[in-house]
């Protein structure tokens, strides 16, 4: 057995995660974030021109917002527990009233890898960074001209006292499983994390310094993943999830935990939050009853029926014709019961119980839960 086999199988299921003695202030006055559709509040529809169609986003914004998506993110639940309104998209160019309390780079489908000519987003995640380095560039070039454009700005000294979160890495592990051997797809890792952990480095000699770092999602758990690579039930574990891509996923976040670990002993001024998502979705989807669920795998949107109501080739909200029938992805009558919107993302109630667990503190190294006295101002 290899190293890495032996350290994934040896871990058990839930990291121990130790505080460390750092004093950690979550008043930031803005907030930067880099990711994919997991984070992205408008970033690929409005960079692309990728049409998001009703009923995506009916639960809060009552009409499609950019975001994939019933409702609100987790992102957004973040924004609102830190008393901070929700991040615009840098790519909006019409309709983004402010950019004062930060910016949101993340896009649906993007990478840690260059894209490629296949590739969903072009917006990676060195793109993604490039284009904080620009927007900084920009403000402070701006602000430098007078104070006539400072509230829709963020201030020059935002850009180090403020929070720069991170949420992506799970396009380049699923997308792989397409081509790759779940060994060879082991074997890319190192590689992701050694360009996710360049573009850290490159926003840390901006002035970053305070960085809140999500790990990958169980993407075995997936209707997406499963119908493509879960026909052999073999490939299934206990809760119907592929095996093979929660092992990647398992890899991935315990070489992210590490890298975290790296980071914050190379960079002395810095404090870098590492928050353990897999663990909190995972607990979600196999103790769904619970929290009022009853759906911890179907699509609430989508077209098939059970059990997973997802099919590929037709997206949420879209109509196509399969054999010869015209037939619509439509969305479910009470999106709550459901964990997964549209097969691949969560609905606005599974992410607000996420949300919740993150802001417990207890799923993070360091632990924060007696550094966050804005808890009480949530808005679920």
């Amino acid at each position: 057995m290899c190293c890495s086999h032996f350290l994934l199988y040896s871990l058990p299921l839930f990291f121990v995660l130790v505080s460390r003695c750092e004093s950690i202030d979550f008043n930031y006055p803005a907030v930067f974030n880099f990711g994919d559709s997991n984070s992205d509040t408008g970033g690929l529809v409005a960079g692309t021109a990728e049409p998001l169609d009703p009923p995506n986003g009916q639960t809060y914004f009552h009409k499609p917002s950019g975001r994939f998506s019933d409702g609100r993110l987790i992102v957004d639940f973040l924004m609102d527990a830190m008393d901070l309104p929700f991040l615009n998209a840098y790519l909006e160019s019409v309709g983004a009233p402010s950019f004062q309390k930060g910016c949101n780079f993340a896009a649906a489908g993007s990478t840690i890898l260059p894209a490629t000519a296949s590739s969903v987003s072009p917006f990676s995640f060195g793109v993604q960074v490039a284009q904080f380095l620009r927007f900084k560039a920009r403000v402070i070039d701006l602000l430098a001209k007078g104070r006539r454009l400072a509230r829709y700005l963020p201030q020059e000294e935002y850009f180090k006292q403020g929070l720069y979160m991170f949420d992506i890495g799970q396009n380049d592990l699923a997308g792989a499983f397409y081509s790759k051997s779940e060994e060879q797809v082991f074997a890319i890792i190192p590689y992701l994390l050694s360009e996710f952990e360049a573009g850290v480095k490159r926003l840390y000699d901006q002035g970053a310094r305070r960085f809140w770092i999500h790990n990958t999602s169980p993407l075995g758990c997936l209707p997406e993943n499963i119908v493509v690579f879960g026909k052999d039930p073999s490939k299934l574990d206990e809760l119907g999830c592929v095996s093979s891509h929660n092992r990647a996923a398992k890899l991935f976040n315990l070489q992210l935990h590490a890298l975290c670990t790296k980071l914050q002993n190379e960079l002395s001024d810095a404090n870098v939050i590492y928050t353990d998502i897999f663990t909190i979705k995972l607990n979600l989807i196999s103790n769904y009853s619970k929290y009022g669920f009853e759906q911890p795998r179907m699509a609430c949107c989508g077209f098939g029926g059970p059990p997973l109501n997802y099919d590929n080739r037709i997206p949420c909200g879209r109509t196509a014709s399969l054999n010869g029938t015209t037939v619509t992805a439509k969305g479910c009558d009470d999106s709550t019961d459901y964990i997964i919107w549209d097969g691949i993302h969560y609905t606005e109630s599974a992410n607000q119980h996420v949300s919740s667990q993150i802001l417990t503190g207890k799923y993070s190294d360091p632990q924060f839960a007696d550094k966050m006295p804005f808890l009480m101002k949530l808005k679920f």
